[in-house]
């Protein structure tokens, strides 16, 4: 099929592709269906991954990563793991959730973290969402006291927490200061086996079903003051550093799953008969195809440059928030419209297609649902 050149990778990243591809081909793709029906994958993907260099590719190498803080890496996995229909290993959220550590950790974190970070053997979580609390951040209930010593009493709880289950490392976004506004938020590292710090049930979603989510409870949770990761009060100002990046990637999810499936389709259009011939050659199917091919090079074009900005400092959320929607909202779109040219196969879960189609459900909500992102927009616009 033809498509619009891409001028994003150069041959260092296609290296890294193959390997990516064949790690996910050998490591992941022969398991899919079992981590499908257990909810989660196995804990030694994560140290085969580690193994292979796959992990904290921009982590430097005095903690055991890789050195290249170019984000392109992290587009290359992306893309190779949707590729292949694979969401279970949270790798994708692994390596993003690196900006708090990389830029915010003090040298002795970095050194205590990283480099299992990198080999696998520490597998990290973000935890903002609480079940009274999704988009709006500030909401939140989840409160820490500062005590004498400097450590802090968390108490609290989170949901829809992404590598909940199998986290070794739970970056958690809490109140330590009710009075302050947007200023009285900070985050903290809670590592597991810590007392009072219990993991609720691996939730049971309609799509990404191979990728453990789940609720997390803090009772009475004592985290150590080295455990404050940023400055104290800060947090609601580190997460937004970060959330240009993190809304980027899940562009970057849309962006490959639209031209995945449209590839798939096609194939299919080509292979399928009715009424004597294949039914890419009826004009309507013909058409819709056309029009999928050409927003998914419009949709890729747009990413790659955001993706460029990203690299050079200069993609701020509003950008950000314009490729979130609107590649999400695409995504949905052309599943929906895949799924159809299949017919009742598509319904069918063993076609690929069908798992496109609910594990897309999920991209236009969390990152910032399309409503908060257009509300973004509208606000930069002066409305």
């Amino acid at each position: 099929m033809t498509t619009l050149p891409r001028t994003l990778f150069n041959e260092e990243h296609e290296a890294f592709r193959e390997l990516c591809a064949a790690f996910v081909d050998k490591e992941c793709v022969p398991h899919a269906d079992r981590w499908q029906e257990a909810g989660m994958v196995d804990r030694d993907v994560w140290t085969k991954a580690g193994e292979h260099g796959l992990l904290g590719t921009a982590v430097p190498t005095e903690y055991g990563g890789g050195g290249m803080p170019d984000y392109r890496f992290n587009v290359v996995m992306t893309e190779e793991i949707i590729k292949r229909h694979v969401s279970g290993p949270g790798f994708l959220v692994h390596n993003d959730v690196l900006y708090p550590y990389l830029a915010l950790g003090t040298d002795e974190q970095k050194q205590r973290w990283l480099p299992g970070f990198c080999d696998g053997s520490i597998i990290t979580a973000v935890a903002m969402s609480e079940p009274a609390a999704g988009s709006d951040l500030q909401g939140i209930k989840t409160t820490a006291v500062k005590q004498d010593d400097g450590s802090w009493i968390l108490n609290g709880s989170k949901t829809f927490i992404t590598n909940g289950i199998l986290s070794d490392l739970v970056v958690v976004f809490a109140k330590t200061d009710p009075d302050a506004g947007h200023m009285g938020f900070s985050l903290l590292v809670v590592e597991r086996g810590m007392e009072g710090f219990e993991r609720g049930r691996n939730l049971d979603k309609i799509g990404l079903k191979d990728q453990d989510t789940a609720e997390l409870f803090f009772d009475n949770v004592r985290v150590p003051a080295d455990n404050l990761l940023g400055q104290e009060g800060h947090g609601f100002l580190h997460l937004m550093a970060n959330l240009p990046q993190e809304r980027l990637a899940i562009a970057v999810v849309a962006a490959t799953a639209v031209r995945q499936v449209l590839e798939e389709t096609a194939r299919y259009c080509k292979e399928r008969e009715a009424f004597g011939r294949s039914i890419g050659k009826f004009q309507h199917i013909r058409f819709e195809l056309a029009e999928m091919a050409t927003e998914a090079d419009v949709c890729t074009a747009y990413v790659d440059r955001c993706i460029e900005l990203h690299i050079d400092g200069e993609l701020d959320h509003v950008q950000a928030a314009k490729a979130k929607w609107w590649t999400t909202e695409l995504q949905k779109r052309t599943v929906d419209r895949c799924l159809q040219l299949f017919g009742g196969y598509g319904y069918m879960t063993e076609f690929p297609i069908s798992k496109a189609f609910v594990d897309s459900r999920i991209q236009t909500i969390y990152g910032g649902t399309t409503e908060i992102m257009k509300e973004i927009i509208g606000r930069a616009m002066g409305f």
